[in-house]
C-alpha cells in the first residue's frame, strides 16, 4: 500500500482530507454534522488528537491536525471512521431522513467489492493526508480550509461558516474548540 497520502510519522501535524463514498453529500443534516464534531471532541479528549484548523462540507471533512502523547494518528482516524460510519448509518435509520430510500442501498453496494464481510461502507477507503513541513504550508492550508466554503459559495466569509475553525480563528461563538496557530 502507498504511504504517499498517509500520516506515516508519529509526533508530526497533517492535513487531512476524509470523503465519503460517491461523495455523497451526508452532512447536509445538522445532525450529521455533529455525529462528526462529537466524534472529534472524543477523540481530542480520549485519543490524544489535537486539531488546530477543521471544516465539515458536504460530502469530506478537512483537519489540520495531529497525535499527541504517544498516540498514531493513522490509529486515531480508522477508528473515528470506524465509529462515525456506524454513527451516520444509524441516524439515516433512526432519525427523520428525506433520502434513506436510496442512501442506505448506496452504502450497502459500496460493500460489495470488499473481502471481509461489511453491511455499509460510508467512507472512501483511506485518506488523503499531507505531512505539515513549514510555518507558510501550515497557513496556506489553514485558509484552504477555511476558504472551502467560501468557493462553494455556501457562505460569502468564512467565519460565517459554523462547521468550521474559522470561527475559533475570528474570536467568534463556536462549540469546537482548536488549538489556534498564531500565524496571522
Amino acid at each position: 500500500m502507498s504511504t504517499k497520502y498517509k500520516a506515516t510519522t508519529t509526533e508530526e501535524a497533517y492535513f487531512i482530507t476524509i470523503t465519503t463514498v460517491g461523495w455523497i453529500d451526508v452532512f447536509t443534516r445538522l445532525n450529521q454534522k455533529y455525529v462528526i464534531l462529537n466524534s472529534l471532541h472524543h477523540c481530542q479528549k480520549n485519543k490524544g488528537l489535537e486539531i488546530y484548523a477543521y471544516c465539515i462540507m458536504s460530502s469530506h471533512i478537512h483537519l489540520l491536525c495531529k497525535a499527541t502523547d504517544g498516540n498514531i494518528l493513522s490509529d486515531i482516524i480508522r477508528d473515528f471512521k470506524k465509529y462515525t460510519s456506524k454513527k451516520i448509518i444509524q441516524t439515516i435509520l433512526e432519525e427523520p431522513e428525506s433520502r434513506r430510500e436510496w442512501m442506505i442501498p448506496y452504502f450497502q453496494k459500496a460493500c460489495e467489492h470488499l473481502k471481509r464481510e461489511q453491511q455499509y461502507k460510508v467512507w472512501q477507503d483511506g485518506y488523503h493526508a499531507e505531512h505539515i513541513y513549514s510555518n507558510s504550508f501550515i497557513k496556506q492550508k489553514i485558509e484552504y480550509i477555511h476558504n472551502n466554503p467560501v468557493k462553494e459559495k455556501i457562505v460569502t466569509l468564512p467565519e460565517d461558516y459554523y462547521f468550521s475553525s474559522s470561527r475559533n480563528y475570528a474570536g467568534l461563538e463556536n462549540e469546537f474548540e482548536v488549538v489556534i496557530c498564531d500565524l496571522f
